[in-house]
């Protein structure tokens, strides 16, 4: 079965979900979710990530993160792993907690990161889970309209998207995502290009080019012909020459 194509380097921003298996529960209480949060404090101080949005879901969980070192697997190895085992433990079970393997979309922070920020956000209030974003609590919304700590959410980059002065950031990124309550919004997902890159043709063929070897060839890799044909004979040209 092919499998989607994982694209690691320096400073890498991804978006990514994990879901739990079979569409089952991986939070079963409050005291999961500040277990889930725990982990992402230990992956974030032995790896160094930075995250800059997350939602946790009952059945799974969005988070936008961004890797100064090439390690997003080694990140979502000790997240998933550690959580995994927890709740095995806990609720004296077996097995993968989680369906298959995470998904990392590689993100244009420049051009996407504040839509799907206020995407992920707005999750909640899509599954009629709450009326508005800044009830539910296992986001990083309230850090991000507030002067609520949060330690895990690094809310600098995302706010410097609005404007430098943090107090009026704030409040631009509520309306901002205020303003698309009530309204169908459109899921970044369906801009996708190859199940793995959000951005721009630029940014798509940048982060292309950024590949070793001959990793778009192998039969196991999904979407390949499409993310080979983005890739044009000046392109390949100039990268080997590079």
């Amino acid at each position: 079965m092919a499998r989607p194509l994982r694209i690691e380097y320096e400073g890498a921003v991804y978006h990514v979900t994990a879901r739990g298996s079979e569409r089952g529960k991986i939070f079963f209480s409050k005291r999961d979710y500040d277990k889930f949060k725990e982990y992402l404090a230990e992956a974030r101080e032995k790896h160094g990530f930075i995250l800059h949005s997350y939602v946790l879901m009952t059945n799974h969980y969005h988070m936008i993160m961004e890797t100064p070192e090439k390690n997003l697997s080694r990140i979502m190895h000790h997240i998933n792993s550690s959580y995994t085992a927890y709740t095995n433990i806990k609720r004296k079970r077996s097995g993968h907690l989680f369906q298959g393997r995470y998904k990392a979309i590689v993100v244009d922070k420049d051009n996407y990161l504040l839509e799907l920020s206020r995407y992920l956000h707005l999750n909640p209030v899509r599954a009629n889970m709450t009326k508005r974003p800044e009830e539910y609590p296992y986001s990083s919304y309230n850090a991000m309209i507030s002067d609520t700590v949060e330690t895990l959410v690094t809310t600098d980059t995302i706010h410097g998207l609005m404007t430098n002065n943090r107090k009026l950031a704030r409040e631009r990124y509520r309306i901002f995502v205020e303003s698309a309550l009530g309204q169908e919004l459109e899921s970044p997902a369906g801009k996708v290009y190859g199940g793995i890159i959000l951005g721009s043709e630029g940014f798509i063929k940048e982060v292309l080019n950024r590949l070793e070897d001959d990793r778009l060839t192998s039969e196991e890799i999904s979407n390949r012909k499409a993310l080979r044909a983005t890739i044009g004979k000046e392109e390949i040209v100039n990268s080997l020459c590079d």
